[in-house]
């Protein structure tokens, strides 16, 4: 999926709009204690009350919510076996095709059932399925939010899956008007954590108005941290990759390639070629996702001014850090954020935050025998609301 995708079926859970309808919602409660199914209930959405329809709608935005390769991962499942049945893509797919409600319970009570075969959470777990379409067209203004007979319309039926831990609220202190008199007030039921899911995924993942039922969103509960076991052993999915590693293994192949020390001015450019693709990319009506292999990193690494390159020494740092030549990053992954103060510069003196693109105006120099950063400035530097005196040491 592309993040445009996400940010429009993600917008569309809200009260009273033509362009997502959920049909049911199944709830299982599991005991951490047992690992088993304590309760289970599978209502019309429709059916729950204003008040209960917002507190879900609202919980599963947040599944939705965050960045791509970060939080949300489009897995492709793994391939099945032949004649097996216990599947997730299997089991997602006959759920989303079934009109049978006790097939459809069955099928997503299995799938329950994998979260906690080999995991034991720390508190109660509630498990919640919706089944739904949701309704995007082609031909509409960004403000419309009904549909006209005259718009193109595309639907997908869906499934998404949100996890939820419970707690029990604290005891406190009221007073009872009645009676006037100070009571304690101790509730035993366990409070549902709505606004903050630990998990969850949308199946299909779908891109340009069309299905992928080979792929699936997954939702992890943290920015860069998946869980592996989950994503293998409950989803059935193939392994991935975070933001955070690709950057990771980025580096490390650029360290192989150059060595450990660079200039300001090479970082600076490395980072200015590959957000120019980022650039390029969205000026791309089709939204490709510029990668990085072994080709592209020495065209990038050759334009930043990088000397004694050669095809054969980039490929042999992809076997060395991946053991794969063949290998490619994302582009986004490995640029940080270009506007913002995303680098950070330590000393053991300070700590510096800068932007990609004011890079090149940083240095390290000799004076004196001593080592400085010089930062290259076009206004006044303003310290504790002092403006700093120029002074004239360097020749």
């Amino acid at each position: 999926m592309k993040k445009k995708d996400i940010a429009d079926i993600r917008k569309r859970f809200k009260l009273d709009t033509d362009l997502l309808k959920i049909a049911e919602i199944y709830n299982v409660y599991i005991q951490k204690e047992s690992s088993e199914i304590f309760h289970e209930e599978s209502r019309s959405f429709s059916l729950l009350d204003r008040e209960q329809q917002e507190l879900f709608l609202a919980n599963f935005k947040k599944v939705l919510g965050g960045k791509l390769d970060q939080k949300l991962f489009d897995v492709k499942f793994q391939p099945q076996e032949e004649g097996q049945t216990d599947h997730t893509q299997h089991l997602l797919y006959e759920g989303l095709e079934t009109e049978d409600e006790a097939e459809w319970k069955s099928n997503m009570q299995e799938i329950a059932l994998k979260m906690v075969q080999d995991t034991q959470y720390e508190k109660d777990m509630v498990v919640t399925f919706i089944r739904g379409n949701y309704f995007k067209t082609t031909k509409r203004q960004p403000d419309e939010t009904e549909i006209d007979m005259r718009d193109e319309v595309f639907t997908t039926p869906f499934i998404l899956c949100s996890m939820n831990q419970t707690e029990l609220p604290k005891s406190s202190l009221v007073f009872d008007f009645v009676e006037k008199e100070f009571k304690s007030n101790v509730v035993m039921d366990p409070v549902i954590k709505l606004t903050s899911p630990i998990g969850g995924f949308l199946f299909p993942s779908f891109k340009d108005n069309a299905a992928d039922i080979h792929h699936i969103l997954y939702a992890a509960s943290k920015a860069n941290k998946p869980d592996f076991q989950f994503i293998e052993n409950v989803l059935n999915g193939d392994e991935i990759m975070t933001a955070e590693e690709d950057k990771a293994v980025f580096e490390e192949i650029v360290k192989t390639v150059i060595g450990e020390e660079v200039n300001s001015r090479t970082l600076a450019n490395v980072y200015d070629e590959i957000n120019s693709m980022l650039a390029a990319e969205e000026d791309d009506e089709e939204e490709s996702t510029p990668t990085l292999d072994a080709k592209e990193v020495e065209r990038v690494l050759k334009a930043s001014g990088v000397k004694d390159l050669s095809t054969d020494k980039v490929e042999r740092a992809f076997q060395q850090v991946v053991e794969d030549r063949s290998y490619e990053m994302k582009a986004s992954h490995v640029v940080p954020s270009y506007e913002s103060k995303s680098i950070k510069i330590s000393t053991k003196v300070a700590d510096i935050k800068i932007s990609p693109q004011d890079l090149r105006y940083v240095k390290e120099v000799n004076y004196n025998g001593k080592r400085c950063l010089l930062i290259e400035v076009e206004e006044d530097t303003i310290i504790e609301g002092f403006k700093l005196l120029p002074e004239e040491l360097l020749e």
